[in-house]
């Protein structure tokens, strides 16, 4: 056990968040955590008290505290060697999760279709937490491999247009509270830092949250994260995506640091709209199945994926616009259509899923023999 962080030490930063929440400073919230984070430090009843007085005094909905538990968990995570970072405009696309509704995987597809329209995407992201098939358990159907970092030696990572960081392989620290967390009836801070911990630090990000309440909060989290320009948005039906049904709130981030908030519709990006009906998701195989046949299928995309093409065309190209590639969102609209029907965006998945299969030593990959194989590697 450290010295330095005890559970006698941590009795006072958590009677001052008990007792007098106003005076919970960030400083006072990095030290806690990092009491938390140290194992063999807190007792049960500690742990289950701090998580709960920072959800009851709404203490982790500060933009300020939110930055202060990215920068501890960005310190603990694992590192990343991000190839070219500082000539590419690193971009992510991802949601808090929580909304409920349980829909295809837009924000992965779209990051893809980004990255074929020419961003750098790097996205972060697990597997399911509230829906069937998270951005992880999609690209695992798709026979993606996620190669682990060795502690202490930063992980490379090549300048391809995608690549998808698994985020438990990067941030051990919060294994160890995960039992905690999954015996308490609501959801905690940590359930909503995802999209403020990448290890490869995106300077653009698209960021779904599924309460408005939370959208302001959040971009300003972004820009004191160092994020230069992003776009948070908020369905109208509590969406942690744009809308495909009609409008979504929006707050944007731009390069001198202002953030201003907008409401977004489908008609701005030059598509129909269509009922959140039909953009439902599956299963991770059935959502690898409807990805597969819609960058596959160049012109001939059949009719009844067409809601979920412009569900992923109207996400990719506010992407597309953040990455500084687009110059508004019915041009971006056009570069993801572009990228496809002309297979870009199929080759950009099939680019990071060969990297993947060659970190492991297992060659180039194959659809006729290949997908038990990495099935397999990825259980």
């Amino acid at each position: 056990m450290s010295s330095e962080y005890t559970s006698s030490t941590f009795r006072p930063l958590l009677n001052r968040l008990v007792q007098t929440p106003e005076y919970f400073t960030p400083d006072d919230l990095k030290l806690s955590l990092n009491h938390l984070f140290t194992p063999d430090t807190l007792l049960p009843a500690q742990i289950g008290a701090f998580l709960t007085a920072l959800h009851i005094h709404r203490v982790e909905r500060r933009p300020e505290s939110l930055v202060a538990a990215a920068e501890v968990l960005r310190e603990r995570a694992l590192k990343a060697a991000v190839q070219d970072t500082e000539g590419d405009f690193v971009v992510d696309i991802v949601g808090t999760g929580g909304d409920g509704h349980n829909l295809f995987n837009v924000s992965t597809t779209a990051a893809v279709v980004a990255a074929g329209a020419g961003a750098r995407v790097i996205k972060h992201g697990s597997k399911a937490s509230t829906s069937s098939s998270g951005s992880a358990d999609l690209l695992q159907s798709l026979s993606c491999l996620f190669t682990a970092p060795t502690p202490g030696t930063p992980m490379p990572i090549d300048r391809v247009p995608f690549t998808f960081i698994l985020a438990p392989h990067y941030h051990p620290a919060m294994a160890s509270i995960a039992p905690y967390r999954k015996a308490l009836p609501f959801r905690t801070m940590f359930n909503v830092l995802g999209p403020l911990i990448n290890p490869a630090r995106p300077r653009g990000m698209v960021l779904g949250v599924a309460e408005p309440e939370l959208g302001a909060t959040f971009a300003t989290s972004l820009r004191e994260g160092g994020v230069e320009r992003g776009l948070v948005v908020c369905g109208f039906e509590r969406l942690d995506e744009i809308s495909c049904a009609g409008k979504t709130h929006a707050w944007q981030l731009k390069e001198d640091g202002s953030i201003t908030q907008t409401t977004l519709a489908p008609e701005d990006f030059g598509l129909p709209s269509h009922p959140l009906a039909t953009v439902a998701g599956g299963t991770p195989d059935e959502n690898a199945e409807v990805f597969r046949t819609l960058l596959t299928s160049g012109e001939d995309i059949p009719e009844k994926l067409i809601p979920v093409l412009d569900f992923v065309l109207m996400n990719a190209s506010a992407l597309l616009v953040v990455a500084g590639i687009a110059e508004d969102y019915v041009h971006g609209t056009q570069l993801a259509r572009e990228s496809v029907k002309s297979g870009k965006a199929w080759l950009a998945l099939e680019t990071f899923r060969d990297a993947g299969r060659k970190a492991a030593g297992l060659g180039n990959f194959s659809d006729v023999g290949g997908q038990e194989e990495l099935r397999k590697e990825n259980r």
